[in-house]
């Protein structure tokens, strides 16, 4: 006769006021990391605890409980409402949705110590996913990056990730490539060249982030080049060019125009009509090119990203 598996019980859960909880010195955080208690308090009054504290209940000489609690798991939680109840935002006898562990066989600290390690920080391109989520539902990336604590700079840089090729996409949630090489394709929309750059510089081994911008921006031309401030971007985007940018690191802001005009003609690039070849019929004309920029164009400024 099989043997029967012993059911696991979970630790109860309560409400308990907040003046009956006190930190535990068992505490294995010590060191300051993530977002501020200030930020984390702002964060608790806006969308209130999302998740419990883990307390113990404290016992007196003779072993009889005292009423009172000490968290050893939580413990920025608790300062963060420690926070909020000295501004006087939160009663000091708030009830605080608590797990209540009586557990002698694991101690205080391995709690502490099982919270912080066992805790997995999101993947950015989850945050990227969440973040054109909340774009979608109308917030702007200013209105992001306040709710989050994060950089404006950091939002941009998590949305610029809609230019790139789905199939690019699960190569990095794979672990196939880097950030920062996930990154380098944003300067262009085309997914088919993303996909085709990819597969050539993963087979060469010069796969580095300045590469495959290299390769994508190689028919580049600047917007301080006389042919792209006679056209305009104005005049550019009208007739169809896409306009793409990128950070260069000691430059500001770098913007590449990059064609998808049929005709150079049709975007106001003049152009002087060649001579037709004996027997061969009209010429084509050149490939459109592309431009980019430091800066800004007229009263148009470059999209920093």
């Amino acid at each position: 006769m099989a043997k029967a598996v012993q059911k696991i019980k979970l630790s109860p859960s309560r409400d308990i006021p907040f003046n009956k909880l006190v930190l535990a010195q068992s505490n294995v955080r010590r060191t300051k990391a993530g977002i501020s208690i200030e930020d984390l308090a702002e964060d608790i009054a806006r969308r209130s605890l999302l998740q419990s504290l883990s307390v113990r209940p404290i016992s007196d000489a003779e072993g009889q409980e005292t009423g009172m609690f000490e968290v050893p798991a939580g413990g920025r939680r608790y300062r963060a409402l420690e926070l909020l109840v000295k501004q006087k935002r939160l009663a000091k006898t708030a009830p605080v949705p608590c797990i209540v562990s009586d557990s002698t066989e694991i101690t205080a600290e391995e709690d502490s110590l099982a919270e912080n390690v066992h805790r997995v920080a999101l993947h950015p391109l989850d945050q990227f996913r969440a973040f054109q989520a909340l774009r979608e539902q109308g917030r702007s990336e200013e209105d992001i990056a306040a709710i989050f604590f994060v950089s404006v700079n950091v939002v941009k840089q998590r949305l610029r990730l809609a230019a790139v090729s789905p199939k690019l996409l699960d190569v990095y949630a794979d672990d196939g490539m880097s950030l920062e090489q996930l990154m380098a394709f944003s300067v262009t929309a085309e997914h088919a060249r993303q996909e085709q750059v990819w597969e050539s510089v993963n087979k060469s081994g010069y796969d580095e982030p300045y590469q495959i911008r290299r390769l994508l921006t190689e028919r580049a031309v600047r917007a301080s080049d006389k042919r792209a401030r006679f056209v305009g971007l104005a005049a550019y985007e009208a007739a169809g060019g896409v306009i793409s940018s990128k950070r260069m690191a000691a430059a500001g802001s770098r913007m590449s125009l990059c064609s998808n005009v049929s005709s150079p003609t049709s975007c106001g690039w003049k152009q002087r009509p060649s001579a037709p070849k004996a027997g061969s019929g009209s010429r084509s004309p050149p490939p459109f090119p592309t431009v980019t920029t430091t800066g800004s164009v007229g009263s148009k400024a470059c999209r920093p990203i």
